[in-house]
């Protein structure tokens, strides 16, 4: 074994841990934060609105922050790389911010003006570690099982992470088993160990992973905005890859956004184990895919196992419907909820798998075609549809909750949850009352959040699965292709 292949060895198990606390981090910014606002703070209409502009806008800011990113980290020249120094800003700036998030006893107009400014600040810090880790990935290998090994390996670590964090916040956040019996304490202890743990995990990364390192250019000018977009509109396959992650993205949150679980609450009990439950069934198909997709991708090509995937996802939205009309039985009616979550989320998890490779081999395709790689530039345009799309996701939850009068009984649970922290009711009087409350809901909720949960993401995946086929060029055989010319190339 050569020292390349000792050191690549090596990568493709120290590299992938770094991102586990990373995207807990995430996933409690991203399925929490708006449930943890909605639980636990008395919104009206106006509030809740601007909340959703905040975040909104601060992906917006993304739009401009991420290549700006993007580009710093491209034309970085230390000692240490030009990623490590990004990682390791901003994974302990992050820290900070995610631990104020959820230890503030602001209400009303207060806590609004406070999470706009923490949420922008999350934008920035979240933006300095998360371009910095993917846009590793070109640098650690360039050919294609390379890759694939350091992408799935990297996004099974990553969805351990982000599961971790889905099963267990709701178990120790929601219900009987809350922290310090409240939703307010509970996210306050939750967020001070995530904050802890995502910094230890990144050190992992930091210290122990090798890339390669070109050395730069002798006279290399810095980008301005409009070149860096320049460099992604001028890319067609980047510009369409993008397009289409994004409408899947939007689709594949709508569950884990808050739909998913202010539907369990408000139809099966408040209850955080409930889905907990949900959501790790849900989610266990999916550790198939992070284990052996790298190996399925060498047999199967791209756009058939897309098409699959269509098929399963499909059967899983369509389990998800009829589970609506058997909620009442209980057990059969969350026990098929369950099952049809899981269907559809193995095969939204595979397109989220194709998506990543997708983006990355249009780095080769920009070298092909314009003879530079810009692989900071390109990578940071994944973490900004990521974000974009948590945002919109935002609004469509944000706009069925206001539609379906979902937050006239939230505010009252929230309200109670307030009185038990202070110690004006019990544990066990804040729980019996309520259950009062999720006794008076109707149909109109329930109905509303659970067409808005299926059709919807349904919809954006089969819109983003006929765009790909049609419109996305850089399949396997293209791909190679590329590869090959751009050897003779480096060789000449």
């Amino acid at each position: 074994m050569n020292e390349q292949q000792k050191y690549q060895k090596r990568n493709l198990l120290l590299f992938p841990l770094g991102t586990v606390g990373r995207d807990a981090v995430y996933a409690l910014i991203n399925s929490f934060l708006l449930t943890f606002v909605l639980f636990t703070r008395s919104l009206n209409a106006a509030q809740l609105t601007a909340i959703t502009a905040i975040m909104v806008a601060a992906r917006i800011f993304d739009a401009l922050n991420d290549p700006i990113m993007g580009s710093i980290i491209e034309h970085t020249h230390s000692r240490f790389g030009k990623f490590k120094p990004w990682l390791t800003i901003g994974v302990l700036s992050t820290s900070v911010v995610i631990y104020l998030f959820f230890n503030t006893d602001l209400h009303g107009w207060s806590f609004v003006c406070l999470f706009g400014i923490l949420y922008f600040l999350f934008s920035i810090t979240y933006t300095m570690n998360d371009i910095s880790y993917w846009g590793m990935i070109p640098a650690l290998g360039s050919d294609a099982n390379a890759r694939n090994q350091f992408t799935s390996r990297a996004t099974l670590f990553a969805g351990i992470g982000s599961t971790l964090a889905s099963i267990l916040i709701p178990v120790f956040s929601t219900g009987k088993n809350a922290i310090g019996g409240s939703s307010f304490t509970a996210y306050g202890r939750i967020a001070l160990i995530i904050a802890i743990l995502a910094p230890l995990f990144l050190s992992i990364t930091i210290f122990g992973v090798r890339e390669r390192r070109d050395p730069p250019a002798a006279k290399q000018e810095r980008f301005r905005f409009r070149e860096i977009i320049q460099t992604i509109l001028r890319n067609d396959q980047l510009v369409w890859i993008a397009v289409i992650f994004l409408l899947q993205q939007i689709g594949n949150g709508l569950i884990v956004g808050g739909l998913g679980s202010t539907y369990i609450y408000l139809t099966f009990g408040y209850e955080g184990g409930l889905y907990s439950l949900f959501t790790m069934v849900g989610m266990s198909a999916t550790a198939f895919l992070m284990v052996f997709y790298p190996a399925i991708s060498r047999k199967c090509p791209r756009k058939r196992l897309m098409s699959i995937m269509a098929v399963i996802a499909v059967i899983g939205y369509a389990f998800l419907l009829i589970s609506g009309f058997l909620a009442k039985t209980g057990t059969l009616g969350f026990v098929l909820l369950v099952l049809g979550y899981m269907l559809s989320n193995f095969g939204q998890y595979c397109y989220y798998l194709i998506m990543m490779i997708s983006i990355l081999n249009t780095v080769e395709y920009n070298e092909y075609k314009f003879g530079t790689r810009d692989e900071a530039v390109i990578a940071s345009l994944r973490p900004f549809i990521t974000k974009l799309a948590s945002a919109l996701t935002a609004v469509l939850t944000s706009a069925t909750y206001l539609l379906f009068d979902v937050t006239s009984y939230t505010n009252q649970i929230s309200s109670l949850e307030q009185q038990c922290t202070q110690g004006l009711i019990t544990e066990s009087e804040k729980l019996d009352l309520i259950s009062g409350v999720l006794s008076s809901t109707t149909s109109l909720q329930s109905t509303g959040l659970l067409l808005c949960m299926s059709l919807l993401p349904c919809a954006m995946m089969l819109l983003s699965y006929f765009l790909y086929k049609k419109k996305y060029i850089l399949d396997e055989t293209e791909y190679d292709r590329i590869c090959v010319e751009l050897e003779k190339r480096h060789a000449a």
